[in-house]
């Protein structure tokens, strides 16, 4: 069941791991802070690239503002990850190229 934390923004355990996220939309706060702050899309860019409401941008980027340092050590906490899978695959992949 999604619990509406802000307009527009929802949190439910079994829909995108339990993070806030647009209402109706697997699309998270994270993924709208990635796409705003650091490649630089606009909020009319994202909505119009992702079916979403400018108030839904909006209240994305709001409920970010809010809630800062929690959605900041998410973001690194996902790119930590990734690292590590790399550091994993990479020595596997190596010995298969040129085989």
């Amino acid at each position: 069941m999604d619990i509406l934390t802000a307009p527009h923004i929802a949190i439910s355990e079994d829909v995108a791991g339990g993070k806030p996220r647009i209402a109706g939309h697997r699309i998270t706060v994270q993924h709208i802070v990635i796409w705003h702050e650091r490649m630089g899309l606009s909020a009319d860019e994202i909505a119009s690239n992702h079916g979403l409401s400018l108030a839904e941008i909006y209240a994305a980027l709001t409920y970010y503002y809010d809630h800062r340092q929690e959605i900041d050590e998410a973001i690194l906490a996902d790119e930590s990850y990734v690292v590590e899978l790399r550091k994993q695959i990479t020595p596997k992949m190596s010995g298969k190229i040129g085989e």
